[in-house]
């Protein structure tokens, strides 16, 4: 089974980021996503700096894809998505793309690539429209992170042809985009004078109840949960109905997840020991109820 690193969501400084990927150059990923999918004015790194990096990880052994904005807001935004698209179908340098709105579904149909991935943002839930996404070129669907694992089963099942699969594995769940920026509202900001507030704040901010319990996590114009969604506990499961699985970038120790998904998946590890020793790792408690069909937040045990 391969193991995906998802885009990066968070705002880091230009070094930090640097730094971080050529860890994962060296880290048991087979994947990497690369890119900003979450706000526009997030450019420590431009198209052209993700690219390079891109080159190195290649380099290294991994496969590289370019994930496209999820909101796109301007025509500012419309030409980086058109260079993502450019950049696959021409081979210069010809990485996959992940499609994370339906413009980027079109530009790539439009361009003739046959080889792109459909994102989880695309909100796919039923055969039918996946089934488009297919017949239109997508040859890997990253599963929305609210689908459960029977509601996956029963999609699969209905397909004409299998469709190599993605599953949210790990990390804080990207729950929605919105026009407006709540980081910048945290601090009684505009979104357009905000001063990149979100630069330097790892993972994000977490809100919280009355009562003090962590509720959600403001990422810019994204919100997130608090919890992280981990799958650990549930691998064979999960392995039944999907090929790949995505683990999301964490401020610190994102390489020590990895490892320990590659080692339940090399059977050194069993699925539960993985989990207990990821806990030392997290930022936030665990939760996987939304591949159980139960409200997202839980931690559920099969009985």
């Amino acid at each position: 089974m391969k193991l995906a690193l998802g885009p990066l969501l968070y705002y880091w400084p230009h070094q930090s980021v640097l730094d971080f990927y050529a860890d994962m150059a060296e880290a048991p990923v087979d994947s990497v996503y690369l890119g900003e999918t979450v706000c526009s004015r997030r450019h420590e790194l431009r198209l052209e700096d993700w690219l390079e990096v891109g080159q190195v990880l290649a380099a290294a052994g991994k496969e590289v894809v370019m994930s496209s904005q999820g909101l796109i807001e301007s025509e500012s935004d419309l030409k980086v998505l058109r260079r993502i698209v450019r950049q696959s179908a021409e081979g210069d340098p010809g990485f996959r793309v992940e499609a994370n709105d339906m413009g980027a579904v079109r530009l790539l149909t439009e361009a003739g690539v046959k080889d792109w991935i459909a994102g989880p943002t695309l909100n796919i839930f039923n055969p039918e429209t996946l089934q488009l996404m297919i017949d239109a070129g997508a040859t890997r669907w990253a599963v929305a992170p609210e689908m459960s694992g029977a509601a996956l089963a029963e999609v699969r099942a209905a397909l004409a042809a299998p469709i190599e699969t993605e599953v949210f594995a790990y990390g804080r769940l990207p729950l929605a985009h919105s026009a407006r920026c709540f980081t910048a509202r945290h601090f009684n900001l505009q979104k357009d004078t905000c001063e990149f507030r979100c630069l330097s704040i790892m993972d994000g901010i977490t809100l919280r109840t009355r009562e003090g319990e962590p509720f959600l996590t403001l990422n810019g114009v994204q919100t997130q949960s608090a919890r992280v969604h981990n799958l650990l506990g549930d691998l064979p499961a999960v392995q039944k109905n999907a090929e790949v699985l995505r683990i999301s970038p964490q401020g610190a120790h994102t390489r020590k997840i990895i490892e320990l998904f590659r080692a339940a998946l090399d059977g050194s590890m069993t699925p539960t020991d993985a989990l207990g020793a990821s806990r030392e790792w997290m930022v936030e408690e665990p939760c996987n109820g939304f591949w159980h069909g139960r409200a997202g937040v839980e931690q559920y045990v099969a009985a």
